[in-house]
Parts: structure tokens; sequence; C-alpha cells
């Protein structure tokens, strides 16, 4: 690949993630909620209770911004947090009925958005996008190096 072309797909993607997350910060903001928080909710609506550290893998986030956004959400009445039964060091993480309701306006939102960021786009090709995206990240993953 020359530089040129190299420098066309960089600032693309560096351009799509910067604008697709001031997007999302624009939707979530009358919902009360930052960049982040949502997909926290999204994952405990879809796994269920889980421990703040497997929380952390699943969004592959670093346990310190976890913790900050489990605090926020906490105190927003979207989640609660409890003391492992196993290992009271740990804590279990899990929605509260308000961040459950909160779950169907974020799915709303998230559909509107990826609907919004496709539009234009051949069926077919937005079908690969997924799968093309997550092969990227993994080729950047600085996690699977370590």
């Amino acid at each position: 690949m020359d530089f040129a072309q190299a420098d066309a797909l960089n600032q693309a993607i560096r351009l799509l993630s910067l604008r697709h997350r001031a997007r999302a910060a624009a939707l979530l903001t009358p919902l009360g909620l930052h960049p982040g928080q949502e997909t926290l909710l999204l994952e405990l609506a879809r796994t269920g209770p889980m421990i703040q550290a497997q929380l952390s893998e699943a969004l592959g986030c670093e346990p310190p911004s976890v913790t900050l956004m489990t605090r926020k959400l906490e105190a927003s009445g979207h989640i609660r947090r409890e003391a492992a039964p196993a290992d009271k060091r740990a804590s279990v993480v899990a929605l509260t009925d308000r961040g459950r309701a909160l779950v169907e306006e974020i799915k709303q939102l998230w559909c509107d958005l990826a609907e919004e960021t496709v539009r234009g786009l051949p069926a077919a090709t937005v079908e690969q996008i997924p799968g093309i995206l997550n092969t990227m990240t993994g080729n950047v993953d600085g996690r699977r190096r370590r």
C-alpha cells in the first residue's frame, strides 16, 4: 500500500470514529448519558449481571473507566453494584428497573444511529460492514499482542 492510499484509509477511519462518537454523544445527551455508558447498559441487558472485571473485558475498556462509568450510572439509578458472593472485593453490576427501561430507548437510538451512518449504501454492503470492521479492529487490537 502506498502512502496516499494509507493516508486516505487512516483519515477515513479517524473521521468516521470522531463523527460517529460526536453524533452518538448528541443523541445520548437527552437521555442523560455520555458515550460509553450506553454500551455498558446494553451489555448488561444482553448478559445479565456480571462482575465489573468481566464487564471491563466485554466492553474492551480499562477497569478504571468501567469503575467511573458504573459509579455514575449507579448514582443516576440505572444500575446497582453489590459485593460478589464468592469475592467480597469484586462488585457485581446489574441493571435496575430504571436501567432496563432506558435500555429500550437506547436500542431505538442505536438503530437510528446505525441507519443514519449507512444511509445510501447498498444492503449487501451494509451486511458486510460488521465483519470487515471486526477484522480491522482485531488487526489493531493491542490487547491481542500482550
